[in-house]
């Protein structure tokens, strides 16, 4: 799902927040190490967000953000903010080339560059990954 988050939009926010979760509290940010990637450059994008960033004169960075149930993926269009909201059970993960990563969700893509010397991106990619195994599926009852 992508959304406009530039302005706070109660329902908005409500729909993020069922998707994906509430943000971390400090405490939990704490414990987590950090919920917040590094910058990260966008080397192609579907054909909506490819369109938002096309507006753009300097290059197209985008973060990602942990949260309970999935991820926002986050970037900027001029003076607008967007997010491309990730819930885990639907988030595929590919290493395409020896640098690059690509996050798919339904008809979205996003795929962003990591070279040999950006171990922080590769952690933390890592951790993306960890999340999403650690979840539980909530289809699934309790034995």
């Amino acid at each position: 799902m992508l959304v406009p988050t530039s302005y706070k939009d109660p329902e908005i926010t409500q729909k993020i927040n069922t998707a994906v979760g509430k943000p971390f509290s400090v405490w939990q940010r704490i414990q987590h190490k950090g919920v917040g990637s590094p910058k990260l450059q966008i080397t192609a994008a579907s054909k909506e967000i490819q369109t938002l960033l096309s507006q753009n004169n300097d290059r197209n960075c985008c973060n990602i953000e942990l949260r309970p149930k999935g991820i926002l993926v986050g970037f900027h269009v001029r003076l607008a903010t967007y997010a491309l909201v990730i819930p885990y059970y639907k988030l595929t993960l590919y290493k395409g080339t020896a640098t690059t990563y690509s996050l798919y969700i339904d008809h979205h893509f996003i795929r962003f560059n990591a070279t040999k010397k950006d171990t922080a991106i590769h952690v933390f990619v890592k951790k993306i990954l960890t999340y999403k195994a650690e979840q539980k599926p909530e289809y699934i009852d309790d034995f």
